[in-house]
């Protein structure tokens, strides 16, 4: 699989299963857009400010539930069981959601919706990168990470007019709003059912012939489409495979805290850097905005949509640098960089030299470097450990990073924004710093995984290497 040229079946992958992440960016970025509608008497909820915020944490909480539940589910299962059963959750919670007339119907199914989301990228990440050429994987996996920004910004345009009482009124347009994210969803779902099991995980599990079925398929179709025979694999790149049914969650944990302590460690840096400064900002930059540089409450969700386009561009314009020139140093960049600049903008707000205009470009500058680096967050814990622990791995450092960086992050800055501009400097302050530490984790601990076999980097828990 890692020798293989791009063709259409890796088109048909990053479809498939690549364009998850804008029904997550759009998911977040609407609840976020409408949650003063949702506050009104005529929306049908009438939820206090309170509810609100607590339906972002909800969701929270069952992306991190999920995340672990799939995960563990998708190492013993397999791939495409979990990736169609957690964007069938996502499908029929987010409209469920659609249909909610009591603020507890609308909590219960934005955690079901959570739970879809985070089941999808432990079963999707895994499935990438088993998939896709190891040439390829760094830039692949960054663009498809990267996407997130495009439902982002879909999301932010989107509810302008759908919260515009003079085209819907105002307990029908937040509903359109999730039942758009449905629609989308249902095409992925068509699409991902072409979709195979990934073959790796079907010969470690026993089912060698069904994988080399799927093997000799593809291979076939490639060679077909580019119209000669594919390179001949050398015996020496033989692995012997001890097979077996399942894993054991106690294995999987002793594996990733024992037998890699440090990247263990690396994962987590990644993640509660980014995840810190993600949610941080975004659940309160309206805030900022409004609260602290008198921005109408109408105008303030346009502000997102540059700083998505800064999210989108950086991992689609750096991810080959991954690839060509490495991992280590790229990382470090990325994080470091991003946290450097993040010092900048945060000297420059609190000393009152920002407005609302440039404090949004300061944001798109620190945010092309930092979605760099937060994409290869799941990058990274997807490549450096063991075939069969890799979904279990993305899931317990995404529901980790998401569920410090969910909680911990928005409730400080929105205390923060109470004190006013020097306290929120001082948040970007504490940001900046967990990036920078996130980059120099990175700097001395990270891996060199740019163009090996996933199987160099971290040989499978059943091959006789491993003794």
């Amino acid at each position: 699989m890692d020798r293989l040229p791009w063709s259409r079946f890796h088109w048909l992958v990053v479809i498939g299963l690549g364009t998850v992440w804008i029904l997550d960016g759009l998911e977040v970025t609407i609840v976020g857009a409408i949650g003063s509608r949702l506050t009104e008497p005529d929306s049908g909820l009438g939820l206090t400010t309170g509810e609100v915020g607590l339906a972002a944490a909800i969701y929270v909480a069952g992306a991190c539930t999920g995340s672990l539940v799939f995960g563990y589910l998708t190492d013993r299962f397999g791939r495409k069981k979990l990736f169609i059963i957690t964007l069938g959750l996502y499908l029929l919670a987010t409209v469920l959601t659609a249909f909610s007339v009591a603020p507890w119907m609308f909590f219960v199914f934005r955690f079901f919706t959570g739970a879809g989301i985070g089941g999808e990228y432990a079963a999707i990440n895994s499935a990438i990168d088993e998939l896709i050429p190891a040439r390829r994987r760094g830039v692949v996996d960054l663009a498809i990470n990267g996407s997130y920004w495009l439902g982002t910004a879909f999301g932010a345009v989107l509810t302008v007019f759908l919260l515009n009482t003079a085209i819907f009124p105002a307990d029908i347009g937040w509903r359109i709003a999730f039942g758009l994210g449905a629609v989308l969803g249902l095409v992925i779902l068509l699409v991902r059912k072409n979709v195979p099991e990934s073959p790796r995980w079907m010969f470690i599990h026993g089912r060698d012939e069904d994988a080399e079925k799927v093997v000799d398929e593809i291979e076939h179709g490639i060679e077909e489409e580019k119209g000669a025979p594919l390179e001949t694999v050398g015996d020496d790149r033989a692995i012997e495979i001890h097979q077996r049914r399942t894993t054991g969650f106690g294995e999987i944990v002793r594996v990733a805290v024992t037998q890699y302590p440090k990247r263990f460690v690396l994962g987590l840096s990644l993640f509660i850097g980014q995840a810190f400064l993600y949610n941080a900002v975004f659940f309160t930059y309206a805030l900022v905005l409004t609260k602290l540089l008198g921005v109408p409450d109408d105008v303030a969700p346009w502000s997102l949509v540059p700083i998505a386009i800064g999210n989108f561009l950086g991992p689609l314009v750096l991810g080959h640098l991954f690839d060509a020139i490495g991992r280590r140093f790229m990382i470090t960049l990325s994080y470091v960089g991003s946290g450097v600049l993040l010092v900048g903008t945060a000297i420059l707000f609190g000393s009152g030299a920002l407005d609302a205009f440039w404090l949004t470009a300061c944001w798109m500058v620190v945010f092309f470097l930092a979605s760099a680096g937060a994409s290869s967050a799941y990058l990274t814990v997807s490549e450096i450990f063991p075939m069969e622990t890799r979904a279990m791995a993305i899931a317990f450092f995404y529901a980790v990073g998401t569920g410090l960086g969910g909680i911990i992050g928005p409730i400080l800055f929105g205390q923060l924004i109470g004190g006013g501009i020097q306290a929120v400097a001082i948040g970007y302050y504490i940001g900046a710093g967990l990036m920078i530490a996130a980059g120099l984790v990175e700097l001395f601990l990270g891996v060199d995984a740019e163009r090996k076999s996933l199987e160099d980097i971290a040989a499978p828990l059943s091959s006789s290497a491993k003794g």
